[in-house]
């Protein structure tokens, strides 16, 4: 399950920019939910040129934010994503209409055109807007003209989703799911289309999913941490105090984060050498890894952490070290 947020729900509708911002605001705490539950919000990337209101598209209209909202809302839509439209299931030249109008190109076809398929996606629109009522009924119409009804379910209240949650839980059950999860939560880490490939192929474990996606959470809150000097937080400082140094995770017992050691390095050197994607020359040593006890499991990342660096996950997995 995912959620596409439908850009057909800004047409110029809003009547001054307050009511806009309170859009956002019930946008964003939307996103934030549905994150924390392990799903994705999907956007596009031209969303940026849709009318706000009559003549102000919506890269002028973030301008009525507060500086935080505005740059958590833009870092969302412009960098984080994820991005439907970059790797969209429907064609330019699908006929997909809703209220019958053609909707080929927009959330709503996305969405619909999942749905034929079996994979549930629902939307989640601004408010006010035409779009707001559920669910949305869309038909795709073949080259041979036949015709195929699909009903996409629509949210624009906080309350919408939280009701719908509680009848439909989200639970980890697969390490795809797990994947889909942990990539869902931490927009600050980059992972690689092979990071959690390592785990196909072994039981599944309920006890080691939620501990991977704990250290996976934890990383993402630290990548976070960091002023405009570039200098880590004093809430930084408490999550390396309480995670890396071994003070306070497991009542003392070793920390959640560690180095490997310089003997371990020498003999799985390769072993813990990674490919950037995107960057056939160049790869990583990770050596750093979070720690998952019971099965013996491991989340190899980049490290040192820098506020101007990505932060890779570039391997959840059995531990690479065992002799």
């Amino acid at each position: 399950m995912g959620y596409l947020v439908n850009n057909l729900s800004l047409h110029g509708q809003f009547p001054d920019m307050d009511s806009f911002g309170r859009s956002v605001r019930e946008i964003m705490a939307i996103r934030s939910l549905v994150i924390s539950s392990g799903l994705s919000v999907y956007c596009h990337r031209q969303m940026l040129l849709c009318n706000v209101a009559t003549d102000i598209p919506l890269s002028k209209a973030v301008n009525c934010l507060t500086h935080d909202e505005k740059r958590a809302f833009l870092l969302w839509i412009i960098q984080h994503g994820p991005f439907w439209d970059e790797a969209r299931c429907h064609n330019s030249d699908d006929w997909l209409e809703a209220k019958l109008d053609i909707v080929t190109d927009s959330a709503v076809a996305e969405a619909a055109f999942f749905n034929l398929r079996g994979i549930n996606r629902s939307l989640i629109s601004f408010s006010p807007s035409d779009w707001n009522y559920s669910p949305i009924d869309v038909n795709h119409i073949s080259d041979e003209g036949e015709s195929k009804k699909t009903s996409i379910l629509n949210y624009w209240e906080k309350q919408q989703i939280e009701n719908a949650l509680k009848e439909n839980p989200v639970r980890i059950d697969s390490w795809q799911l797990l994947g889909d999860a942990v990539q869902a939560q931490c927009s600050n880490l980059t992972f690689t289309d092979e990071t959690f490939a390592p785990l196909t192929g072994h039981p599944f474990s309920e006890n080691a999913a939620v501990r991977i996606l704990f250290i996976c959470n934890t990383l993402n809150k630290l990548k976070a941490c960091f002023n405009e000097e570039g200098q880590r937080t004093a809430e930084g400082h408490e999550i390396y105090q309480n995670f890396f140094t071994g003070k306070k995770e497991n009542g003392g017992r070793g920390a959640l984060f560690s180095d490997s050691s310089d003997s371990e390095k020498k003999e799985f050197s390769d072993e813990m050498t990674f490919r950037i994607p995107g960057l056939e020359n160049k790869a990583i040593f990770c050596p750093w890894h979070g720690k998952v006890q019971t099965p013996q499991f491991r989340v190899h990342f980049s490290w040192p952490m820098r506020h101007d660096e990505k932060t890779y996950i570039m391997y959840v997995g059995p531990k690479i070290t065992k002799s």
